[in-house]
C-alpha cells in the first residue's frame, strides 16, 4: 500500500483503510488517513461515507473521534480483575464493554514491576484503572496492562441500618437497592454495641439454607436516628473521603494570604460574585466593559488555588484522592478544607484576594477576538444572587443591587447578549431537562422538592465560564502544554439508530448520512417544542448521549459543538481544573508552582482516569442520597395516588417518575393489567398479548404508592391507568415466569386520564 504524499490523490479501497487503520498503533481519525493518502478537501466528505460504511459493516468502531478494528482496546480503561492464570498472573477485563458489537471482552494480563509503588499491588475482585499496550498473542491474551490505581476492593462486608431485635439480637436492613428485603440475622453478643437506627457495616458469616443469613457487626458508621444524615450512607456505601487528614488539616491552617507580589494589581477592576444564595464559596468573579468598537472586553476572574495547594503536598495528595466536592442536599463534601476553600481562596466582597483571570476581547458578534491570562490581587465589589442580579436589571433591584446596575450588570448582560449569538450559530445540543431541587426542614427531613426557575443570570455566568474554558484549553496548546481536557464523544452508532427508530414511531425522520452534528438533535427538539412528547423525547436525546470525562487527548466535546475545552473555572471543587491553572502559570510563567517541566501526557491520563472515575463516584451518591430522601418523604403516604410518566421500560416492568417530586419507583411487569405484558424493545413499551393495551414510554400514568423502602431509596407503585390502543403483542402464548395473570385483576381500580377520548388520535400521530 502506497501512502505517499507525492502521488496523485485518489479514493482508497476499503481494504486499504483497513489495513492501513490496523497498522496504527497510535491514534488514526479521518485527518490521518487524508493525509496519509493525499486526499484534498473534495474526496474527505467521499472518505466519511466510506468510512461510515465500514462501521455500518461492523468492519471498524470509533472511540473517541478515533477509528479502531472492532475489540481494540483503549491505551487506559477501567477493568475488573477477575481472574489468574497459570504462571498466577492477574487477569483483568474491562468494565465496559459491547459482547454484542464486538465478540468476547479481551483480557489483559496485569504486568506487575518489581518495586510496585504502593497502589500497583491489586488482587482478585478489584476495580482497577490500567494502562494497557497491545502486545503479541500468548496463551490466547494479546493485551498487557500496568496497574494505575486500585479503586475498590471486593467487598466482604454490608453497609446496613442496625434494628434492635429481642434478648441482644438485631437484624441488618441493606442499603443497597440489589438486596431489597435480603435481611441479615445479627445473633447475640455480635451486634457491637450498635444501637438501634445506628448505620453499620456487618461482615457475613455464612449464607443459611434456610432462613437469614447471619452477621456480625465489625464497624458503626454513624447513627442516622440521631443526626438525620441519609447523605451518611452513600459516603460510607461509595467510600468517599470525608474525614481530612491531620497533615492536611495542619497544612490548610498554616496557609498565609497570598501578598501583591509577582501579581498585577486589578483591585481596580469592578468585579462582582453571582452565585446561588446559599453558596459558601465563591470561586468565579466576573466584569465586562464596551470596548469602544461595538465589541466588549469580558474579565474572568478564578480563584487561585494553586498558589495554595502546590504539587505534591498533603493538600495536593488529599485533593486528587477525592477529585471533586460532593454536594448532597444536606452536607457538601469538600475536595479542600474550608481554611482552603471557604476562606482564602473564596472571592469575597471587599476583600482582597488572588486569582488567575482572563481577559477576552469580544466582537459585536460574540465571537472571541483574542484573549491573555494574568494572575493578579483583586478585590470584588459585591456578592449577589442570581436571583437579585436578575431582579436588578429588570428594574427590581434591592439595596445592595440597585447601585451596580448602570455600571457594572448593564454591560454585563450586554456582553451576553453578544455571546448568545455566537452561540447561537454555533448550536450546541440544546436540552431542557429541568432540574430538581430538594429543600430540608432544620431537622434534616425533606421540606419540599422545587424546580428552581432558569434565569438569563445563570445563563450569563455558563456561556461566560464556557468561553474561559476554551480560552484556557486554546493557551496551553498553543504553548504545547499537557492539559487536562474535558472531552465528550458523539453518540454511539447503536444508540443513535436505537433513536432513529424511535422517533420514526412518532412520525418525525432522523438523517442517516452526513456527520453527526449537535444540530441534528436540536431540529428534533424544535419539532417537538409544546408537545405533549417533549419531554419524553428530551430524555430519549440525553440516553443517546455518551457521557463527558477527562481525558489527556482531546477528541472535543461534541455536546457544546466545541474542537477543544477544558475546565478552568472550578478549582477550589474539581482536580481538573487544579491541572489546568498549573499548566497556564508554567505556560505563561507566572511563578514557580506550575506543572512540573517533566509532566507527560501519560501521566496526566492517568490523573484523567481517576477523576472520570471519582465524578461518577459523586453523581452515584448524590443521586442515591436524593433517592432515599424523596423515600423517607412519601413512606407516610403509602396508599395515595401520583400522577407521573412512564421514565423506562424493561421487560421486568415500568420505571415512574412522578410529577410532584420527581421521585423514581418501580412498576413489576406482574402486577400491569389483567393479562400477560411483552416487552417490544422497539416502541420502549408494554403491550398486552390479548388486548393490545399499551403503555409507552413517556406516557402519562396515575399509580399508587404500595411500598417505600427508605433505607434503599426505592418505591413501588401499582399502575391504575388504562394504556393506550394498540396491536395485540405477538410471541410466546403462554406467560413468563412471574408473569401470571392476577385473577383478581377486575377489581383494580382504573382511572381514566382527561385525554382518554383521544387515545385514538395520539397513536395516529
Amino acid at each position: 500500500m502506497n501512502t505517499s504524499k507525492n502521488k496523485a490523490s485518489s479514493l482508497p479501497s476499503k481494504s486499504d483503510l483497513l489495513a492501513f487503520i490496523g497498522s496504527q498503533r497510535g491514534k488514526v481519525g479521518t485527518r490521518e488517513i487524508a493525509r496519509a493518502f493525499n486526499l484534498k478537501n473534495n474526496l474527505r466528505a467521499e472518505l466519511k461515507t466510506m468510512l461510515r460504511e465500514l462501521a455500518d459493516e461492523g468492519a471498524i468502531e470509533k472511540r473517541h473521534k478515533k477509528l479502531h478494528h472492532p475489540g481494540a482496546l483503549p491505551s487506559t480503561i477501567l477493568a475488573d480483575v477477575t481472574a489468574r492464570d497459570r504462571d498466577g498472573d492477574l487477569i483483568a477485563t474491562p468494565d465496559e464493554w459491547d459482547e454484542e458489537k464486538s465478540g468476547p471482552a479481551p483480557k489483559v494480563r496485569i504486568h506487575v514491576p518489581r518495586k510496585a509503588r504502593p497502589g500497583e499491588a491489586a488482587g482478585l475482585g478489584d476495580r482497577v484503572i490500567l494502562r494497557v499496550e497491545e502486545t503479541g498473542e500468548e496463551d490466547g491474551i494479546r493485551y498487557r496492562g500496568r496497574i494505575i490505581k486500585v479503586l475498590d476492593r471486593p467487598k466482604s462486608r454490608v453497609l446496613g441500618i442496625f434494628r434492635k431485635g429481642p434478648n441482644g439480637t438485631g437484624r441488618l436492613e441493606p442499603v443497597d437497592k440489589k438486596m431489597l428485603g435480603k435481611e441479615v440475622a445479627i445473633p447475640m453478643g455480635a451486634t457491637g454495641d450498635a444501637e438501634d437506627g445506628d448505620l453499620v457495616a456487618v461482615e457475613t458469616q455464612r449464607v443459611a439454607r434456610f432462613g437469614l443469613p447471619t452477621g456480625r457487626v465489625v464497624e458503626k458508621l454513624g447513627s442516622l436516628a440521631s443526626e438525620k444524615a441519609v447523605s451518611l450512607i452513600a459516603i460510607h456505601a461509595h467510600s468517599i473521603p470525608h474525614v481530612f487528614r491531620n497533615e492536611t488539616m495542619a497544612e490548610a491552617q498554616a496557609a498565609k494570604p497570598a501578598s501583591l507580589s509577582g501579581r498585577e494589581d486589578w483591585r481596580h477592576v469592578p468585579f462582582i460574585t453571582i452565585d446561588p444564595a446559599d453558596a459558601k464559596d465563591h470561586d468565579d468573579a466576573v466584569h465586562a466593559e464596551h470596548d469602544g468598537n461595538g465589541g466588549f472586553i469580558i474579565n474572568v476572574a478564578i480563584a487561585d488555588v494553586a498558589h495554595y495547594v502546590r504539587p505534591g503536598s498533603a493538600l495536593d495528595r488529599e485533593a486528587l484522592v477525592r477529585g471533586n466536592s460532593v454536594y448532597f442536599p444536606d452536607r457538601v463534601v469538600p475536595m479542600l478544607p474550608e481554611r482552603i476553600s471557604n476562606d482564602l481562596c473564596s472571592l469575597r466582597a471587599n476583600e482582597d484576594r488572588a486569582a488567575l483571570a482572563v481577559r477576552m476581547l469580544i466582537g459585536p458578534d460574540g465571537r472571541k477576538r483574542s484573549h491573555t491570562f494574568h494572575r493578579i490581587m483583586m478585590r470584588s465589589a459585591a456578592k449577589l444572587s442570581y436571583d437579585q442580579a436578575q431582579l436588578a436589571v429588570s428594574g427590581r433591584g434591592d439595596e445592595e443591587s440597585e447601585p451596580l446596575v448602570e455600571p457594572i450588570l448593564k454591560p454585563l448582560y450586554a456582553a451576553y447578549e453578544a455571546l448568545v449569538r455566537a452561540r447561537n450559530e454555533r448550536s450546541p445540543l440544546d436540552l431542557d431537562l429541568p432540574e430538581r431541587k430538594i429543600l430540608l426542614k432544620a431537622d434534616g427531613t425533606v421540606d419540599r422538592v422545587i424546580v428552581p426557575e432558569r434565569l438569563e443570570a445563570h445563563r450569563l455566568i455558563e456561556e461566560f465560564m464556557i468561553l474561559s474554558n476554551v480560552a484556557a484549553a486554546e493557551t496551553l496548546e498553543r504553548a504545547r502544554v499537557p492539559l487536562i481536557y474535558r472531552v465528550h464523544d458523539e453518540p454511539g452508532l447503536e444508540k443513535v439508530n436505537a433513536l432513529r427508530e424511535f422517533l420514526a414511531t412518532l412520525d418525525i425522520n432522523f438523517a442517516k448520512t452526513g456527520a453527526l452534528r449537535p444540530e441534528a438533535f436540536n431540529r428534533v427538539l424544535r419539532l417537538m417544542k409544546g408537545r405533549d412528547a417533549e419531554p419524553l423525547v428530551n430524555e430519549m436525546i440525553l440516553r443517546t448521549q455518551a457521557q463527558a470525562e477527562y481525558a489527556a487527548e482531546n477528541y472535543g466535546h461534541f455536546g457544546l459543538n466545541l474542537r477543544r475545552y477544558a475546565h478552568f473555572t472550578s478549582p477550589i471543587r474539581r482536580y481538573s481544573d487544579l491541572i489546568v491553572h498549573r499548566g497556564l502559570i508554567r505556560a505563561l510563567k507566572l511563578g514557580n508552582d506550575g506543572l512540573a517541566e517533566n509532566t507527560e501526557v501519560k501521566d496526566l491520563a492517568e490523573i484523567a482516569a481517576e477523576i472520570s472515575a471519582t465524578e461518577r463516584r459523586a453523581m452515584l451518591a448524590e443521586r442515591e442520597t436524593k433517592d432515599r430522601l424523596i423515600a423517607h418523604h412519601l413512606a407516610d403516604r403509602v396508599g395515595a395516588t401520583f400522577d407521573g410518566r412512564i421514565s423506562g421500560v424493561t421487560r421486568s416492568g415500568l420505571f415512574v417518575k412522578l410529577a410532584e417530586t420527581g421521585a423514581d419507583g418501580f412498576i413489576p411487569a406482574r402486577t400491569i393489567g389483567d393479562e400477560y405484558f411483552a416487552h417490544d424493545e422497539k416502541a420502549h413499551a408494554m403491550v398486552g398479548r390479548h388486548s393490545g393495551e399499551t403503555y409507552r414510554l413517556g406516557d402519562s400514568v396515575t399509580v399508587k404508592l404500595v411500598e417505600a423502602a427508605p433505607v434503599a431509596g426505592a418505591l413501588r407503585f401499582e399502575l391504575l391507568s388504562e394504556g393506550r390502543a394498540g396491536r395485540p403483542a405477538r410471541g410466546p402464548r403462554r406467560p413468563r415466569s412471574g408473569q401470571e395473570p392476577r385473577p383478581s385483576g377486575k377489581h383494580r381500580p382504573k382511572v381514566r386520564h382527561r385525554d382518554r377520548k383521544n387515545k385514538g388520535k395520539r397513536k395516529a400521530r
